[in-house]
């Protein structure tokens, strides 16, 4: 059977193998286009676009790649977090090469295209210009994220508005058609739209299996429900005008969402990853527990983002870790904890829902501090009466050496019989999203010397200690 060729344009001569020169040993040039664009396309948009130098041959070869259009500039956000007056030029420069490449594209399918920079409101036309340029092309996977923030950890950020007559205008004949059944994942960040443009794309894209939405203010109440659905991954974060919302997805796999008043789950009998945000409500811990009652003992991943960052009046903070009874959570695997914190709180709380898995193969706790002062109380020794069985890692995010710290890596040591590794990571997670100053080094550096200093001698061989 003779080999397909690419539909190329006109313009563009496929090179006969048989016409190489004898000489030249540079034998991936004697394959056909086709198999040298198909190559390309396991590669990334920069690293497919620098084989244009190899030789005039290669010049428009990357143009008909089919993979990925992956529009990060790194370099160029460093240089405006150096010096913020580079905004304007660096967003203009940046426009200009995304208008360039898309341009220049010939292929007519696509499988990725992503979007992240700190972009303006004078940027709302382009925008809208390059979603449709990818649903053009039968984009499956699309990506807009425009949450980067380059100046400080406060900046404002800019929402682009996802233009209502996007979703209803429908063409047809030529490169106008727009098409969203291709989509497979969407992910969407400082992007304004409504619920019903959310549900739009839930019952337009049939193949829809991931929906990411972070940083949106025109959503207040949602509904992902449908037989049909093939939803896998649902993902709504910083929606700060969501009130309710209800989920009926039977092959939904993971479930990352909002603190809201209401969140409705049926039907759903494929959940096994759930992210639960306790950031805000004294109690929302306890509140939130019957939401998930449809599914809690089926769940193998579990995030819990905890607060105890309040005082109790007259200057008091909480002295510990309160959490309500859990049931068993026989089918738990992973177990995150996300926990705000102040002064030197202990942590010994978290423990009773350590013992409530007992098939437990992964903890990870990341502690975030206002105050990661040290207070002199003697650190306390604990051990259950239930051992942990499967245990296998333990990761502490945030350490920093406190009697609180000690106190919980010791009763992992003394309570996990199959442990393999303990992970001691002194970087706070919400340090790693920005350029670190002097003192947040100089207090990496002290908690690094602690961790060495409180643990290594108590380490048993048979544990791997890592200190980050």
């Amino acid at each position: 059977m003779a080999r397909k060729r690419l539909g190329f344009d006109s313009k563009f001569q496929l090179n006969k193998c048989n016409k190489r020169s004898k000489r030249d040993n540079n034998r991936i040039s004697w394959l056909p286009d086709d198999i040298l664009v198909n190559i390309l396309s396991y590669l990334s948009m920069k690293e497919a676009a620098r084989t244009t130098v190899l030789s005039s041959r290669w010049m428009n070869l990357w143009k008909h790649t089919t993979s990925s259009l992956d529009f990060r500039a790194d370099n160029a956000l460093a240089r405006i977090r150096e010096n913020y007056d580079l905004c304007s030029e660096e967003r203009r420069k940046y426009e200009e090469w995304v208008d360039r490449v898309i341009r220049s594209h010939k292929s007519v399918t696509l499988k990725e295209f992503s979007v992240c920079f700190d972009l303006g409101l004078s940027s709302q036309e382009s925008i809208t210009r390059w979603i449709e340029f990818a649903f053009t092309r039968h984009v499956q996977k699309l990506d807009l994220d425009f949450s980067v923030k380059v100046k400080n950890k406060t900046s404002p950020r800019t929402h682009y508005t996802l233009p209502e007559e996007f979703l209803t205008r429908r063409t047809s004949g030529g490169n106008s058609c727009i098409d969203f059944k291709s989509l497979k994942e969407l992910s969407l960040k400082c992007v304004n739209l409504t619920g019903q443009a959310i549900e739009f794309f839930l019952h337009n894209c049939p193949f829809l299996e991931k929906l990411v939405v972070h940083y949106t203010n025109k959503i207040s109440n949602l509904e992902v429900c449908g037989p049909s659905l093939v939803l896998k991954h649902l993902e709504l974060m910083h929606c700060n005008y969501l009130e309710s919302v209800k989920v009926s997805a039977p092959n939904l796999i993971s479930l990352i969402g909002p603190n809201i008043d209401v969140l409705l789950l049926e039907n759903v009998p494929m959940l096994k990853e759930v992210y639960i945000n306790c950031m805000h409500y004294n109690d929302s811990v306890e509140k939130l527990l019957p939401t998930y009652s449809c599914c809690i003992s089926q769940l193998e991943i579990l995030t819990l983002q905890l607060n105890s960052h309040r005082k109790l009046g007259l200057g008091m903070h909480l002295t510990k870790v309160v959490l309500p009874t859990f049931p068993e959570l026989t089918k738990l695997k992973k177990l995150v904890v996300s926990h705000w914190t102040d002064h030197d709180q202990s942590l010994m709380g978290l423990t009773p829902l350590i013992r409530a898995s007992p098939n437990l193969q992964e903890f990870i706790l990341e502690l975030w501090m206002d105050d990661p002062s040290r207070s002199h109380r003697k650190v306390k020794n604990t051990t259950s009466q239930l051992p942990h069985h499967h245990l296998k890692v333990f990761k502490f995010c945030g350490y920093y050496g406190r009697s609180s710290d000690v106190e919980l890596v010791r009763y992992i040591l003394k309570n996990s019989v199959v442990l393999e590794k303990i992970i001691i990571d002194p970087f706070e997670p919400i340090l790693r999203d920005f350029e670190l100053c002097g003192e947040d080094l100089e207090r990496i550096q002290i908690a690094r010397g602690f961790a060495k200093q409180q643990l290594e001698a108590r380490v048993p061989q048979r544990v791997e200690l890592v200190i980050l």
